[in-house]
């Protein structure tokens, strides 16, 4: 029996949804029916009822998803065992934030590579809240964000936290030394996304420090990148991660502002569903928290 066509019953059966199955799958719905309709011909049972909107397990395809997910399982237990991940292959999304990638990522997919070198990793950079909410609608395997996620059957594994600071071109015109609030609030604040965790306490240490936010001109974006750019042209300050900002530190073209007010720093957690079909995400999970430890030690 194709193991690739369990797989295939799995994620029907989670996602209600042949077309939603091939999207995740990166194949095509008639790709799908066909390995469906192979499959209740090997086993002699219809596995799910059908309608115009969604897609059901019958009472044989519920007692066939425990015992392919077990199947596949041990599929992918024997391939890491054995092979030492070495002969493990398929694609595992990965859902991700700037912050991440602008310090740790790439140690985490050269590790992952080492690892499983035939395992592709899909990836995704977005806000938290719409990389959890990918998560939770079983679109992604793995997130990597401020979290935790919350939502049935979801781990959370916390991966340590990256401490963040106010930054500025030195040519902006901010004077040396501890600055006051106001000092800082004359220019553009250049923050994280609305919605976002990090915005809702940055806001909230405003708030609580007897700030009227809605006279502060804050920016929100989920790039990383736009606020570094915004600062070094002298448009205003921006809150980043210390880390992703050493080389326009060292260069000049950015300098720490001390502000009497210091942001609270970025927690991180890596998130993926409970599954007992494939170890993967949780595996990259591991790894991604060893991986977080190292870059703090450095």
């Amino acid at each position: 029996m194709n193991t690739r066509f369990l797989e295939t019953f799995l994620w029907v059966a989670r996602l209600k949804s042949f077309s939603a199955a091939a999207e995740r799958l990166h194949t095509t719905q008639a790709a799908i029916s066909n390995r469906i309709a192979t499959l209740e011909r090997d086993l002699a049972v219809r596995l799910f009822t059908r309608d115009t909107h969604t897609v059901n397990l019958t009472s044989d395809g519920e007692s066939a998803f425990k015992r392919a997910e077990e199947i596949v399982r041990l599929t992918h237990q024997l391939r890491d065992q054995i092979g030492g991940g070495q002969s493990l292959r398929g694609a595992i999304s990965i859902g991700t934030i700037d912050s991440i990638v602008y310090s740790w990522l790439s140690d985490l997919i050269a590790k992952v590579h080492g690892r499983y070198p035939f395992v592709t990793l899909d990836l995704e950079v977005d806000t938290s809240l719409a990389i959890s909410r990918r998560l939770v609608e079983r679109q992604i395997d793995l997130a990597l964000v401020v979290g935790p996620v919350f939502g049935a059957d979801l781990i959370n594994i916390e991966l340590g936290t990256l401490d963040t600071g106010w930054f500025a071109s030195p040519h902006l015109g901010l004077r040396s030394g501890q600055l006051e609030l106001p000092e800082v609030f004359a220019f553009p604040i250049f923050g994280y996304s609305k919605g976002s965790q990090p915005y809702h306490n940055m806001i909230g240490q405003l708030e609580r420090a007897g700030i009227d936010v809605e006279a502060v001109r804050i920016f929100n974006t989920n790039s990383i990148a736009t606020n570094i750019r915004l600062a070094v042209d002298k448009i205003g300050v921006a809150v980043l991660p210390k880390s992703s900002v050493e080389d326009y530190v060292s260069r000049g073209e950015l300098v720490e502002v001390t502000v009497n007010f210091e942001m609270q720093p970025l927690l991180f957690h890596a998130a993926y569903m409970k599954r007992y079909d494939n170890p993967l995400p949780g595996a990259i999970a591991t790894m991604a928290r060893e991986t977080a430890v190292e870059f703090g030690q450095r």
